[in-house]
């Protein structure tokens, strides 16, 4: 299984998946392909699970059906491991975490993002969808302060995905399950543990959002990640998750910490050589802040994002797919189909043609 995983990593495999009575796939630019000639039995996939998990948990392997965790092999690397179940079976998926944490130039992602990084307090959010590549970017702005700020990093992650060395900063970081019982207590805690940067690997519920929210607004810079697509999608879900006679009130606090919303979708590379992020820079201006106070005008929001590119650096997800393409570094049709609005965007580029 070593070398199976060797040679998927070789490969430049994003995710490895291995269910019973089926070939080992991964995932490599996008595409899942199987790996092997021959099918995993049953009884072959339930032994690398017990592997997989923490010692304490194997005697309990027959008992799991969600579990999450990560795993790390000398010479191998680094992995997000799941665990489930499906049709009586075992299913493991595993996500590989580079043993290097990338710096925002190896990941070509916009320059403004070192500058949000070097904030003192406020909340920086990195959202999209499921493998677009959010931690991946949280770990290069953390390397950016912990290359360049003495201070404090604390992280709450669930599963803890890259191994910051400690550098310039000093880094702790904690494992939802294993060294804090969840999010918010987690969070709770850190207020007392000297923080200056805080991670919270997910946003999930209305209490974590709440100290979230309370940790930016007492001088911490505060990141974290939502599901969402886009910066107005993610301050609409912010303020969707409290109650209604309290979202004017998070309206007014969300508006006065939030710093940047930070959108990406991972597209294939047009020479075949990996994938690249295209990524939504919101950078909270006075005017977008006051557009947050107000329900009726938040998805005017937008086109300030558009309009502050050159005073800002801020950059919709169309402006970055026009600049992917001019550049050929993605193909016109794969771009087209990730604008937010494909009609507009094929507009643009015939007028840039």
């Amino acid at each position: 299984m070593i070398e199976i995983l060797k040679g998927a990593i070789q490969q430049g495999a994003s995710d490895i998946h291995i269910k019973a009575g089926d070939y080992i796939r991964a995932r490599i630019q996008g595409q899942l392909v199987p790996i092997t000639k021959q099918q995993v039995p049953p009884e072959q996939t339930r032994q690398l699970a017990q592997q997989l998990v923490p010692e304490w948990e194997r005697g309990n392997i027959d008992k799991l059906r969600d579990y999450d965790c990560s795993w790390g092999a000398r010479g191998v690397g680094r992995f997000r491991v799941n665990i489930f179940r499906q049709r009586g079976t075992m299913g493991i998926i595993m996500r590989v975490i580079p043993m290097e944490v990338p710096t925002l130039d190896e990941l070509e992602l916009p320059s403004v993002l070192a500058e949000v990084a070097e904030n003192n307090r406020g909340m920086v959010l990195v959202t999209g969808v499921t493998g677009s590549g959010k931690s991946t970017t949280l770990a290069a702005m953390l390397n950016h302060i912990n290359e360049h700020v003495s201070q404090h990093i604390l992280t709450l992650e669930d599963p803890i995905e890259f191994l910051h060395r400690d550098k310039k900063a000093s880094i702790t970081q904690r494992e939802i399950g294993t060294d804090t019982q969840s999010f918010n207590v987690g969070l709770r805690a850190a207020l007392r543990e000297d923080p200056d940067t805080i991670l919270v690997g997910e946003m999930r519920d209305t209490e974590t959002i709440d100290i979230a929210l309370k940790a930016a607004e007492t001088g911490h810079l505060v990141f974290s990640t939502l599901h969402t697509q886009n910066a107005v999608k993610t301050l609409n879900r912010i303020i969707a998750v409290f109650p209604p006679e309290e979202q004017e009130m998070v309206r007014v606090r969300l508006a006065e910490s939030i710093l940047a919303v930070i959108s990406q979708r991972l597209l294939p590379r047009k020479d075949g050589s990996g994938r690249i992020a295209a990524v939504e820079v919101m950078i909270a201006t006075a005017t977008i802040r006051d557009l947050i106070l107000d329900p009726e005008r938040t998805d005017e929001i937008m086109d300030l994002i558009a309009d502050g590119r050159d005073r800002y650096r801020s950059q919709t997800f169309d402006q970055h797919l026009t600049d992917l393409v001019v550049e050929d570094i993605v193909d016109f049709e794969m771009a087209k189909a990730a604008a937010t609005n494909p009609g507009d965007f094929e507009l643009r580029m015939r007028t840039l043609a």
